[in-house]
Parts: C-alpha cells; sequence; structure tokens
C-alpha cells in the first residue's frame, strides 16, 4: 500500500480532506493539480507535496502517480476519471461520479475492462457503527425491514448571500441538495439493508431563487461563518438559482418496504446532520450522524439500548474499519481514511475480479440513476420508477 504514489485534482474542501486521509494511512501524495498552474504551485508548497502539475495530461505523465483522487468540480469527473483509466491510474472519485448516467453508464463499462481499482467516495459507509449496523441487519437480527426514513441537513446556504459553486447547475448539475447530501444518505442506507430503491415521488423547492455572489473566490463553507455583505473589498452580483435548497422524497423498495428523505441546506443549527431509522420485524436502529459514534437498538419486549463504539463490541468488518478503542471517538475525517484503506487494501491484494468492499463506480452510476428519478419525479409531479 504505502508503496504506491497518489496525485490529487482540486484545491477546495475535499482535496486536503483527502490528502489528510491518505498521509494518516502512510500513502505518499506525489503530486497535485488545481484550477491553474499558480494555485497548483501555491497548493503544493503549502501542503509540502512535491509536484504541481499545470495541467491533467501532465499529472497523468507523470510515472510517480499510479492513482488519481478526483475532488474537482462534478462537470470535470467523467473526462478525467476516463483519462486517467485509460492511462492506466486506479481513481477515487468524489460523488457523483459524472454529470449523467450516460456518462457514469460508459465509466462502468470502462472500469470493468481494465484492471484497475475504481471507487466512489461514498465515505459515511465506513463509521464503525455504521459497520456495525450492516452487519446486524445482514445476520437479520432486525427481520424484514419495513421501513427506511431520515434525513440530511446542513444550515450552510441559509442566507441569500451565501455562496458556492455548487450552487450552479453548469458546475454541478441541475440537482444540488439532493445530489450533494442526498445521494450520501441513499447510498448508507441501501448499503445497510441492502434494499434497492424502485420508485419514489419527490417534491423539491428552491427558496432563494437569486442569491449574492462575491466577485472574488469564496472557499466551501466559509460564507456560513457570518453573512457576506457588500463592501468595497468584497462586491456582490446577484445571479439566478435553478437548484433546490431543500425537499422530500417518498422511496418505494423492492421486496416493499417503505422509505422517506428530506434534505434541506437551509435548516439553521444543523451543520452537518445525516439521521435514519430503520424499522424491522424484530427491532429498529437509529443513528444520528452529529453522534456518530452511538447507535440506537429499539426493543419491543425488552429495553432499548445504545451501542457505544468500541471494537471489543463491534462485528468483525466493522472492527477491521475501527481504529481505536472504546471510548475514542471516531468521526468524519476517519470515515474518508477508512474508506480509502478498504480501496488501497483492495489494490495490494491485486485481484481485481474480487467483489470490492470500497464503493464502486458501479454504485455511483446508481446513484445517478437514483437522482435522475428524482429530478423527472419532480418535474412531473409523479411517481417514477427508477
Amino acid at each position: 500500500m504505502h508503496n504506491i504514489g497518489v496525485a490529487v485534482t482540486g484545491t477546495g474542501f475535499m482535496g486536503p480532506t483527502h490528502i489528510e486521509a491518505l498521509r494518516r494511512l502512510g500513502i505518499p501524495v506525489v503530486g497535485v493539480m488545481g484550477s491553474s498552474p499558480a494555485k497548483s504551485r501555491a497548493f503544493a508548497e503549502r501542503m509540502g507535496i512535491p509536484s504541481a502539475y499545470a495541467d491533467f495530461d501532465e499529472l497523468l505523465a507523470d510515472p510517480a502517480v499510479q492513482a488519481v483522487h478526483l475532488t474537482t468540480p462534478n462537470r470535470w469527473h467523467f473526462e478525467t476519471a476516463k483519462a486517467a483509466l485509460l492511462a492506466g491510474k486506479h481513481v477515487l472519485c468524489e460523488k457523483p461520479l459524472a454529470m449523467n448516467s450516460a456518462e457514469s453508464a460508459a465509466l462502468v463499462k470502462l472500469a470493468a475492462s481494465v484492471n484497475l481499482a475504481a471507487g466512489v467516495n461514498y465515505n459515511y459507509r465506513f463509521y464503525p457503527i455504521l459497520l456495525d449496523a450492516r452487519e446486524r441487519v445482514q445476520r437479520g437480527d432486525l427481520g424484514d425491514i419495513y421501513s427506511v426514513v431520515g434525513s440530511y441537513v446542513q444550515d450552510w446556504l441559509l442566507y441569500p448571500t451565501d455562496y458556492n459553486w455548487r450552487l450552479l447547475a453548469s458546475e454541478g448539475g441541475k440537482l444540488r441538495a439532493v445530489a450533494d447530501i442526498g445521494t450520501h444518505w441513499l447510498d448508507l442506507v441501501q448499503s445497510i439493508t441492502g434494499l434497492e430503491v424502485e420508485s419514489l415521488c419527490a417534491d423539491l423547492h428552491t427558496v432563494h431563487t437569486s442569491r449574492q455572489r462575491p466577485t472574488g473566490e469564496v472557499e466551501t463553507f466559509s460564507a456560513k461563518v457570518q453573512e457576506v455583505a457588500a463592501t468595497e473589498t468584497i462586491p456582490l452580483e446577484t445571479i439566478p438559482i435553478e437548484t433546490e435548497d431543500l425537499g422530500g422524497v417518498l422511496l418505494r423498495f423492492k421486496g416493499g418496504a417503505r422509505g422517506m428523505l428530506w434534505v434541506s441546506q437551509l435548516t439553521a443549527g444543523r451543520k452537518n446532520r445525516l439521521s435514519f431509522e430503520i424499522g424491522g420485524a424484530e427491532q429498529a436502529l437509529w443513528f444520528d450522524g452529529e453522534k456518530p459514534n452511538e447507535l440506537w437498538i429499539g426493543e419491543r419486549n425488552q429495553p432499548n439500548g445504545f451501542l457505544i463504539k468500541d471494537p471489543g463490541l463491534l462485528g468483525e468488518s466493522a472492527r477491521r474499519y475501527t481504529a481505536y478503542p472504546g471510548g475514542h471517538a471516531e468521526g468524519y475525517p476517519d470515515s474518508f481514511k477508512m474508506c480509502f484503506k478498504a480501496f488501497y487494501d483492495y489494490i495490494a491484494v491485486g485481484d481485481f475480479s474480487a467483489p470490492p468492499f470500497f464503493p464502486t463506480f458501479a454504485e455511483g452510476h446508481q446513484e445517478i440513476l437514483l437522482c435522475e428519478a428524482i429530478l423527472r419525479s419532480h418535474e412531473e409531479q409523479r411517481w417514477v420508477r427508477v
């Protein structure tokens, strides 16, 4: 694992997050590429990275690079993932995998034709407590699943003066709240339960149909610290917004289970709260992402319980991705580390015909199919089959 060189594209919020997780695993980050040569050089110097690439062709030509992490805006994912695979590089892509299902289907087909690892960073799967929840469902503790409900809510875009590139359909696609955070919830609950969404009905809403965009650059999430006011140093311009701020999705799963998802980036006080409740014939499970080391276990005929993260109490797969003993919290940065561990452990084994434990391009493609169905349902105001 430690002998593989990694290059990272993107210098925003996700780029440094990937780099920090890779370094904690002892995997060398040999180069970085930003949106301009100057940005690449400045970022590489700040992060202590050996190479700063002027463009993606230069990155792919570097023999020190065996794997590429893509953390750029969504519209670049398809062409860079495709080029990297064709150049013989392993690829770990931020979600969404591509801008539409035609692109993601092409990437799935390409990934299946090469002996390379191709993954999507659905990192929430790798909270130890959630890996344990998956084992509980798989061994039948909950019985048949009746319902899966929950939400993913944030507040970083609460004000009309909050701005980020993700607001623009040209950069991230027509869906925003659903595609940015809702897909994490959808991937997670399907991974835990083994259920597949069969049909859905969506109602989405854009509260701020226009926003104030600073003419200078804004880092992801920085605007939420305080409302940005127009000044001589930060002039603002009004831009129209087409992507949704919030919305709900009714879900029907294959096998008969029902579900509901609520997403919002305008819920004051909720910084990054992913939560779900899975109701089964024998037990229920509830998780609150703002308390990521706890799992509530609901019972009908005996006291309910809380499982607190402790490798001595977790199932086998959860223990494999737990770094610290009980009483030592693990959270968001650790989920990246463990997702990447699954990815690079797979590469180290070298059997690319084996089923991987990390989220694959095929699973990333399924999430895009879900997003397209959600958008179609909203636009046509009806139930849609996935």
